[in-house]
């Protein structure tokens, strides 16, 4: 009975710990253009200015196809790849529709920095890997 017991508080533990570190997970899942993506999101300033930079292979982004902005305001917003190591399409969004797409590529490819540009005011971004 103490073995059975003991089984069963260690079966809670593991899930307990299961769900909370899924509610700690910075994953949504978004769907964009009829395909299902799992984006880690960007939220604050910190977060926007380093987006996907450092990384240097998408196994490094454990299980995440790129990442989402979400900004408070609607604005023109620029993207740039500096210290990007990874080939970028870039999604333009006005809420959760799109306004633009265009492609970002590494630092690696370009050598100097390169810019893109919002093709109008948005409010969300979002950045899927190559």
């Amino acid at each position: 009975m103490k073995k059975i017991l003991i089984g069963i508080v260690a079966l809670l533990i593991i899930i307990f710990i299961y769900f909370f570190l899924q509610s700690k997970s910075n994953l949504i899942e978004y769907k964009l253009n009829n395909k299902t993506y799992k984006l880690m999101t960007a939220k604050t300033t910190a977060e926007w200015e380093k987006g996907l930079m450092f990384y240097k292979s998408k196994s490094e982004l454990k299980g995440a196809d790129g990442m989402i902005f979400i900004f408070p305001n609607k604005q023109y917003q620029n993207f740039w790849n500096e210290n990007t190591y990874l080939d970028l399409d870039i999604y333009w969004l006005v809420d959760d529709r799109v306004v633009g797409k265009v492609y970002l590529p590494s630092i690696t490819k370009t050598k100097d920095v390169f810019t893109v540009d919002s093709p109008e005011v948005v409010n969300r971004v979002i950045e899927i890997v190559k």
